[in-house]
C-alpha cells in the first residue's frame, strides 16, 4: 500500500467516525506528511498543501518575531482548539505568562497571543476570514494575515491594525 493510498484509507476512516486531535498525532499514517492537517468541527481532516515559498516566509515570521518580541516564545504549527475543529497556525507567539498556564498542551485551548496563517493558493477568503474569527474568539489579541509576497496584515479585536502592538517594531 502507498503512503497516498494508505492516507486515504486513514482520510476515509474519518469520514465513518469523528477523529481527535490525539488519534491524529498517534496516528503513524499522519505523520511526516509535506503538508498541514486540521480538523473540522466534525472530526474530518482537512489538508493543506504548502509551498517551499510558504516554509521561506514561515522561517522569516519566526526569526522577525523572535528578535523583535521579548517575554514569550515563538510556536511553529500551532494547533488550537476552536469551535470549528483544531486550527493549526503556521507561527504563533505565546507570553511567558500564556506558557505558564497552558504550557505545551496539544492543541491549545484557548489561542497564544499571535496567531499567524500564511495564505496558500488554495485559501479562499472566506476561509481565512473564519480563521481570524476563529482565532479572535479563542483569545488571540492579533491574528496576522500574510499572502504569499510576504504583506501582513494585523487584525484584532478592534478592527485592522497599522502595526502590531503585541510585538512592537515587527517587520519582515
Amino acid at each position: 500500500m502507498t503512503a497516498s493510498s494508505a492516507l486515504a484509507r486513514s482520510a476515509h476512516l474519518g469520514e465513518n467516525r469523528s477523529m481527535t486531535w490525539a488519534s491524529i498525532l498517534e496516528n503513524p499514517l499522519l505523520q511526516n506528511l509535506p503538508f498541514k492537517i486540521e480538523l473540522n468541527k466534525f472530526g474530518q481532516i482537512l489538508m493543506s498543501p504548502a509551498s517551499n515559498k510558504h516554509g521561506w516566509i514561515q522561517s522569516k515570521i519566526v526569526i522577525a518575531t523572535a528578535k523583535h518580541a521579548s517575554g514569550g516564545e515563538v510556536i511553529t504549527e500551532c494547533s488550537v482548539a476552536t469551535s470549528d475543529g483544531v486550527k493549526v497556525a503556521d507561527v504563533a507567539w505565546a507570553s511567558d505568562l500564556f506558557i505558564a498556564e497552558f504550557g505545551y498542551e496539544t492543541p491549545y485551548s484557548k489561542a497564544p497571543e499571535v496567531c499567524v496563517e500564511i495564505v496558500s493558493p488554495s485559501n479562499s477568503r472566506e476561509e481565512i476570514t473564519h480563521k481570524i474569527e476563529l482565532y479572535l474568539a479563542k483569545g488571540a489579541t492579533e491574528v496576522w494575515i500574510v499572502d504569499e509576497s510576504a504583506a501582513i496584515t494585523i487584525h484584532s479585536h478592534t478592527g485592522t491594525l497599522a502595526a502590531s502592538q503585541v510585538v512592537p517594531g515587527f517587520a519582515l
